[in-house]
């Protein structure tokens, strides 16, 4: 079988990457959520004319919010997968997971108070 071009294999990887994106947004209530959030705040950021400086930090906390969101999914997916019966180091797993993405969005919503707070009141 011959070695397939580098570029070839980098458009696949691409398409895989937005395959994924897509099921996430499509199977998960969470990510659903967030994605709502992603627009309410991105509005937010429009209406109170937010700097470069708050756009970029606001940009990076959602990214980091939504893609824990789509490790914690793929984490709890492989373990249910793995073990379908309830298992108590599965249950640990999948709340270390979970936890790590309450971790992330508390961060993230303290950014959007340290943005907003000042502009709103």
């Amino acid at each position: 079988m011959p070695k397939e071009n580098f570029i070839i294999n980098r458009i696949k990887s691409v398409g895989f990457a937005l395959k994924g994106a897509l099921l996430l947004v499509k199977t998960e209530a969470s990510i659903q959520i967030q994605v709502g959030l992603m627009i309410i705040m991105t509005a937010a950021g429009f209406y109170y004319n937010i700097s470069a400086t708050e756009w970029i930090m606001q940009v990076f906390a959602i990214g980091m919010v939504m893609g824990t969101e789509g490790l914690n999914t793929a984490i709890e997916k492989i373990a249910d997968y793995i073990q379908p019966e309830f298992d108590d180091k599965i249950g640990f797993i999948k709340d270390v997971s979970a936890g790590a993405v309450m971790l992330v969005s508390i961060a993230a919503s303290i950014v959007g108070l340290i943005i907003y707070v000042p502009k709103i009141f």
